[in-house]
This record gives structure tokens, sequence and C-alpha cells, in this order.
């Protein structure tokens, strides 16, 4: 667990998959891949955060194929293998509810955790964790807040710090 002064925190990094290809129109929506502006946007973002100096601890995301093959790009930025990341098929289009459920059943042996899904329900959930607001987060944009607990159990009700929101035009 970090300190953040003598509080103890917690970090939320959320991302949004990266550009998708919407070429192939028989594919079904949770199949699509990343478009050649989301292969190159992915690692890109990715690096940001690490040259930032943002820690991730474990790799929570959708497994659509476009959400998956996100998470995959930032987790070998980060030096870590594919197989960490951890799925939950909620996370496909998910409403806030569902990111509330799976970040407050997160293992606490991680304190920074990044989750890679799908608007409208990332931008939603987004707006509601602090009072900063976004109007909708870009594709591979990152909103990452700060959480006052040492227990992922507390999440809904602990207080949240907004840290920063990225976005490949905005770097």
């Amino acid at each position: 667990m970090k300190t953040n002064g003598q509080q103890p925190y917690k970090t939320l990094i959320l991302v949004r998959h990266a550009k998708s290809d919407w070429g192939n129109l028989s594919l079904s929506d949770f199949d699509r891949p990343l478009n050649e502006r989301g292969l190159r946007d992915a690692p890109r973002m990715a690096r940001h955060l690490v040259e930032k100096g943002i820690t991730i601890d474990a790799f929570i995301a959708s497994p659509a194929k476009r959400a998956k093959k996100t998470a995959q790009i930032f987790a070998e930025t980060y030096k870590r293998e594919k197989d960490e990341i951890i799925y939950h098929t909620a996370l496909y289009l998910a409403p806030p509810t569902v990111f509330f459920d799976v970040i407050s059943n997160t293992d606490n042996r991680y304190n920074h955790i990044a989750v890679f899904s799908h608007n409208n329900g990332l931008t939603d959930f987004a707006n509601l964790l602090t009072s900063t607001r976004i109007d909708e987060l870009p594709t591979c944009g990152i909103f990452a807040v700060s959480v006052a607990t040492d227990n992922w159990a507390n999440f809904t009700h602990a207080d949240k710090h907004f840290l920063f929101c990225d976005y490949p035009k905005s770097i």
C-alpha cells in the first residue's frame, strides 16, 4: 500500500479501448479488432503512462477483441505477460454498476489497477467518481483517480481524487 501523506490510497486507471476497425461489417461488435490508428495509439499511450511514472499492478479488461488487444499492448509495455491480464466478461459494454462491482471485488494485493473497457459505460462511470466531468472519453483515453482506501471492497464509498485525463490527441 502506498500513502499520500498519511492517507492510504489505491490508484484506478480507466482506459477506453483504442480505435477499432469497422471495415468488416460481418464481424460481431465483440470481435472487432483495432484499426491501424488504434495499433499506433495504444503503445503510445502506454509509453506515456510509463514516462509519467504511473505504476500498474493489475490489468483488468473486457474480453472483447479491441479491449483485450489494448490491454495486451499496455501489459507488454509494462513488461507483463499477456496471461496476467484479468478478464471480466461483465466489462463488455458495462454500465457503471458493473465497474463498481468489478473494482470492489479486486484483490487487495493490487494497489494500482488499470481497467480496459468501452463507452458509454466507461465515461458514465468516470463521471461518477469525482467532480471532474468529461463529455466522452476518447478512444485510448485514460482517466485516473486516487482512491482513499487500503481495501478495494471500500471503493464505492471511498473518497476519490481526480489525477489526470489523457488521450492520444492531448499528448
